[in-house]
C-alpha cells in the first residue's frame, strides 16, 4: 500500500480550489460520480501531476443480506483502473434490503446503515468482502460508519468486530475518526476502547470530517468545520500508529478554499504533535506487509467456508425489518430505540430531498418554495426502491397524477412538469416505433386526466 500522504476528498464544487492547494498529495473522488470514459479534466490534471486519485463506493452495499452485484464490482473496478488507483474504499455498511429471500420488495436507503456486530452478519460480510477483492484490480479498504441508532442484541464491540473481519479477509481498513466520535455520543462507544481493539496495523488511511451536535445527537454531516473532539480522536489514533494517509471530507456546504487549507493545517499539525508508538514504515511505491493476518490474497483464496443460506436469510429479515421501519412506515422492530429511529427516519428523508434536488435540479426550480414539502410527503408513502434519478422521475409522476397536490395548483406549472417528466421517462432520443409511440401518448392522456 503506498504512502498516500495529506489528502481532500476531491469534489466538483471545490475541483479548481483543489488543483490550487498547496501541499495536497492525493485525492478521494466518489467513484459513482466519476465516469471512466468521461473523467473529468480537473481529476486528469491531477493524475497528470503525480497526485494519486482513490474512487471511494458509497452503494456496492457489502453489508447487505445479498452478495455484491456483479455489474456494481465490475463498475467499481473500471474506475479504480480509469484513475490508475493503488486501491479502492467501500463501507462497512448496508444500503438496500428485500427481495427474494424476505418475499417482499427491494427497498433503497439512500444511506449507510449499521450492520448487526452478529456473528452471522460477520460471516455476510467476510464472504462479501472476499467476493469484491476477487474482482478489485487493486486491494479494497473498507470503513467504519457513523450511525445514528444501534442494533439489539448485538454480539461484539466495534473493535472486535473489525478485528475479527480484517483476521478472516486480510482486508484493509479506512478509519474514519469523525464516525468513531459519532457513535461515541449516539452509542455510549468509547473511541479509545475502540482504537484499543482495533489492527491498527492494518489502516489504509484515516478520514476527518465535520458535524453538529443537537439534542444529544451528532449529526455526521460532512458540511461543517472539523471540531476539537474529531481532532483528539486523531491525535489518540496518531499516537498509536502514523497512517500512510489522512483525508479531509467535505461533501457540501463548501467554505472558502482560505478556510479549507486552515482545516488541512489543523490536521497536519495535530499529526506532528502526537508521537507514534508504532510506524508503518514504507517509501513511495513500496508495500506495507505488516498485518496482523494473512494478506489480502491468501484470505480471498482461503478454504473458508462461506456463509450459510440460513445466516444470509436470518441478516436479510433482520435488515428489511428494519429499513422498512425507517422508510416505509412499518412498525418499529423489538428492541430498538423509537426516538432514535423516528431521528433517523426523518435524517433519510432530508438527504433524499436534498439529493433528489442536485441530480434533478430542474425540480425545486420548478416547484419553488413547495418543493422540499411536497417531496417530503411523498417520501413517507413511497420509499425508494431504484437509484435517485428514478425517484426524481416518480416523485414528478406522482405529483402529475395526484389532482388534489397544491403545489401543481396553476396550470402553468402542471405544464411544466408535465413537459420535463415526458422528456425525461421515454426512452433516449424519442423512439418512432408505434409501440413506443402509443406508449408516449397513453402517457399523456393519462397526465391529462
Amino acid at each position: 500500500m503506498e504512502r498516500l500522504g495529506t489528502g481532500i476528498g476531491w469534489r466538483p464544487e471545490i475541483a479548481d480550489a483543489v488543483e490550487r492547494m498547496p501541499g495536497i498529495d492525493w485525492v478521494e473522488a466518489v467513484a459513482e460520480n466519476v465516469c471512466p470514459g468521461h473523467l473529468p479534466e480537473s481529476l486528469l490534471r491531477l493524475r497528470e501531476r503525480g497526485v494519486t486519485v482513490v474512487p471511494h463506493g458509497v452503494s456496492l452495499g457489502l453489508g447487505d443480506a445479498d452478495r455484491p452485484a456483479e455489474a456494481r464490482l465490475t463498475a467499481l473496478a473500471e474506475r479504480a483502473e480509469a484513475l490508475g488507483s493503488p486501491l479502492v474504499t467501500e463501507h462497512i455498511a448496508f444500503v438496500r434490503a428485500g427481495g427474494p429471500r424476505t418475499a417482499s420488495p427491494v427497498l433503497e436507503a439512500g444511506h449507510l446503515l449499521p450492520v448487526p456486530r452478529t456473528r452471522d452478519a460477520l460471516d455476510v460480510l467476510c464472504e462479501n468482502v472476499r467476493i469484491a477483492q476477487a474482482a478489485l484490480p487493486v486491494p479494497l479498504a473498507v470503513e467504519n460508519i457513523a450511525a445514528l441508532i444501534s442494533w439489539p442484541g448485538e454480539e461484539m464491540t466495534e473493535g472486535q468486530f473489525l478485528y475479527d473481519l480484517v483476521d478472516r479477509t486480510g482486508v484493509r481498513l479506512l478509519i474514519d475518526v469523525a464516525n468513531l466520535h459519532t457513535n461515541h455520543v449516539n452509542r455510549g462507544e468509547d473511541p479509545a476502547k475502540a482504537l484499543d481493539e482495533l489492527p491498527v496495523e492494518a489502516i489504509a488511511y484515516v478520514h476527518v470530517a465535520g458535524g453538529f451536535e443537537r439534542d444529544g445527537v451528532w449529526h455526521d454531516s460532512h458540511a461543517h468545520p472539523v471540531t476539537q473532539p474529531v481532532l483528539d480522536v486523531l491525535a489518540d489514533l496518531a499516537s498509536r500508529v502514523r497512517p500512510p494517509g489522512v483525508l479531509l471530507e467535505r461533501d457540501e456546504n463548501f467554505p472558502s478554499p482560505e478556510e479549507l487549507e486552515r482545516e488541512l493545517t489543523a490536521i497536519r499539525r495535530t499529526l506532528e504533535d502526537s508521537a507514534p508508538r508504532h510506524v508503518i514504515t514504507c517509501s513511495p511505491g513500496h508495500v506495507i506487509t505488516s498485518s496482523p493476518a494473512s494478506t489480502a490474497e491468501e484470505a480471498a483464496t482461503s478454504d473458508e467456508e462461506p456463509a450459510s443460506e440460513p445466516a444470509r436469510r436470518r441478516l436479510a429479515l433482520a435488515e428489511a425489518a428494519l429499513l422498512s421501519a425507517l422508510v416505509a412506515g412499518a412498525p418499529v422492530p423489538e428492541g430498538f430505540d423509537r426516538v432514535r429511529l423516528g431521528v433517523q427516519a426523518r435524517a433519510l428523508g432530508a438527504k433524499r430531498a436534498d439529493v433528489v434536488a442536485k441530480v434533478a435540479p430542474e425540480l425545486p426550480e420548478i416547484l419553488g418554495a413547495g418543493y422540499r414539502a411536497a417531496f417530503l410527503a411523498y417520501a413517507r408513502g413511497n420509499p425508494m426502491t431504484g437509484g435517485y434519478r428514478r425517484d426524481a422521475l416518480s416523485f414528478a409522476e406522482a405529483l402529475l397524477l395526484d389532482g388534489r397536490s397544491g403545489v401543481l395548483a396553476d396550470a402553468e406549472t402542471r405544464h411544466r412538469l408535465r413537459d420535463w417528466w415526458l422528456e425525461r421517462s421515454g426512452p433516449a432520443p424519442l423512439s418512432r416505433r408505434p409501440a413506443a409511440r402509443l406508449a408516449r401518448a397513453t402517457r399523456r392522456i393519462l397526465l391529462r386526466r
